[in-house]
C-alpha cells in the first residue's frame, strides 16, 4: 500500500478525486473501486503492486492494430474498477478478489526489458488501471526512462487532471467507449458517458488511440448509435480505429451472442466516417487494415506480413496510412 495521490479531506472522511465518482469515504471504507481506503485520514492505494495477471501479449490483443503491429508487450494488471459492468469480460479480478503476486515498479520494468527484442515496453490492462494509479504512473514513469513505451487499456472513466498528470507517460490506449448512450451506462455499468468521452477527446490530443465497443444485442446495438459513434470519434480524428467487437455471455449479463450481421452493419456505417475500423471476436474476419482509398490489404494479420512501403504508405495507390512505430511482422 501507499498514500494514494487526488484526495482531499471531507467532513466525513475524505473525497477521492481519480475518477468522476468522487466516492466520499469514511473511516476504515473503501470507495465503489474498492482499491482506495480511508485509513486515519489518509487515503490509501491499497492495490498498490498487487498484480493479479500478467503475460507477454500480441500488441494486437489490446487490441492496437496502429501502434507498433506485430510486437509484443509485457502486460500487467491488477484487481478492481470504478465501473460494475454486467457483463464483465474480467469480473473474477474486476469485481471480485483475486490472487495476487507482489509487481513493484521496478520489476515490472526489468521484466518487461527482459522480455525479448520484440517487446516494446509495458501495458496496463485485464482490470480497469486508473484504479491502479498510482503503481502505473510510477511503472510508466521508469519505463520511459529505459527507452520502454506504456500502454493504457482503459474504460476512460478518469478526471482531467489525474489523467493530465499521466497522459506524458503514456503512448497508446485503448478506450473503450461501451455505449453512445447515457442510458447503457447508467444502468449497465454504473457511469457515464460524458466523461468518457472527454477522456477520448483529451488522451487524443497527445497520444495514440484506438476505440472499442462491445456491441451486445438489444442494448447498444442501434445502428444509428453506432453511426453516431464513429462520426463523433471522426470529428476528433478520420484516423482514430474503431474496433467493434462481438458480445458473448458473461457475469450477469445473459443475453444471446451479438448477430454476425449486426456487426456487418455497424462495420459499413462507420466506414461512412472513419478510415479504419474493425470487428473483433468473430473469428478470422475483420482483422486485416485495408488502405481506405483503395481497399487493398495492407496489413495482413492472418498471414502476418505487412505489405506498406517503408514510409507507410499503401503499394498500389500510393495514400498514406496511419501506423505508429515499426512493423513487427
Amino acid at each position: 500500500m501507499r498514500e494514494a495521490l487526488y484526495y482531499q479531506p471531507h467532513q466525513r472522511g475524505v473525497v477521492c478525486r481519480l475518477c468522476p465518482k468522487e466516492c466520499v469515504i469514511g473511516e476504515g471504507l473503501t470507495g465503489f473501486c474498492r482499491a482506495r481506503r480511508n485509513v486515519g485520514g489518509k487515503l490509501l492505494a491499497v492495490n498498490y503492486a498487487a498484480c493479479s495477471s500478467y503475460a507477454l501479449d500480441p500488441i494486437e490483443k489490446k487490441p492496437l492494430y496502429h501502434f507498433y503491429p506485430g510486437s509484443y508487450i509485457f502486460s500487467v494488471g491488477t484487481w478492481g474498477c470504478n465501473f460494475a459492468c454486467r457483463f464483465c469480460q474480467n469480473w473474477q479480478i474486476a469485481q471480485d478478489e483475486p490472487d495476487t503476486v507482489a509487481m513493484t515498479p521496478d520489476k515490472a520494468v526489468d521484466t518487461a526489458a527482459g522480455a525479448g527484442p520484440r517487446n516494446i515496453g509495458i501495458a496496463y490492462t485485464y482490470s480497469e488501471p486508473s484504479v491502479w494509479y498510482e503503481f502505473v504512473l510510477d511503472t510508466a514513469r521508469l519505463a520511459h526512462g529505459r527507452g520502454l513505451k506504456n500502454v493504457l487499456v482503459t474504460n476512460g472513466f478518469i478526471n482531467p487532471e489525474p489523467l493530465g498528470e499521466l497522459l506524458p507517460h503514456i503512448d497508446a490506449l485503448n478506450i473503450d467507449v461501451k455505449a453512445f448512450n447515457e442510458r447503457f451506462y447508467r444502468e449497465i455499468c454504473a457511469g457515464r458517458l460524458a466523461e468518457v468521452k472527454r477522456t477520448v477527446e483529451q488522451a487524443a490530443a497527445c497520444s495514440h488511440v484506438e476505440v472499442t465497443c462491445l456491441v451486445v444485442p438489444g442494448l447498444n446495438d442501434d445502428a444509428a448509435e453506432l453511426e453516431a459513434l464513429a462520426a463523433w470519434l471522426a470529428g476528433i480524428d478520420k484516423d482514430i480505429p474503431l474496433h467493434f467487437s462481438r458480445y458473448f455471455p458473461n457475469y450477469k449479463l445473459d443475453a444471446p451472442p451479438t448477430p454476425i450481421a449486426t456487426l456487418e452493419r455497424a462495420y459499413e456505417a462507420a466506414r461512412r466516417h472513419l478510415r479504419y475500423v474493425y470487428v473483433g471476436n468473430v473469428g478470422a474476419e475483420g482483422v486485416n487494415t485495408h488502405c481506405p482509398e483503395c481497399d487493398l490489404v495492407v496489413v495482413d494479420r492472418l498471414r502476418r506480413e505487412s505489405r506498406l512501403t517503408g514510409d507507410k504508405k499503401c503499394p498500389r495507390c500510393g495514400s498514406g496510412i496511419a501506423v505508429v512505430g515499426d512493423i513487427g511482422f
